[in-house]
């Protein structure tokens, strides 16, 4: 990354610790695993005066993909426990939802 402190680097790594977060069981950080490797990996390609990273385009994008794909995990999961199907529904159910009577139904 070309610098820890600039400020799509910054973000990225900001968005990617909170989406860690807020999958974790634990909510501190320091207790996490792969938010100690993230922070490692971003100090490690991390350009100085002595080192100049050649592909800092390449790590921001594998920074912005890896939270792209930690965010529309969490969001896949929520969708599907509140829209998972019940099962086969019965008549009466179906006609329920849709706002029909059966002929049996008073009226």
């Amino acid at each position: 990354m070309a610098s820890i402190t600039t400020k799509p680097t910054l973000v990225t790594l900001r968005k990617i610790l909170s989406e860690l977060r807020k999958q974790s069981t634990t909510k501190a950080l320091s207790e996490n695993q792969m938010a100690q490797y993230i922070l490692q990996q971003y100090r490690k390609h991390q350009t100085t005066d002595q080192q100049y990273c050649k592909a800092i385009d390449e790590m921001h994008f594998k920074a912005k993909s890896y939270f792209a794909y930690l965010h529309n995990c969490r969001k896949y999961k929520e969708i599907n426990t509140e829209f998972k199907g019940k099962g086969e529904r019965s008549v009466e159910d179906t006609a329920r939802m849709v706002g029909f009577k059966l002929p049996h139904d008073p009226k």
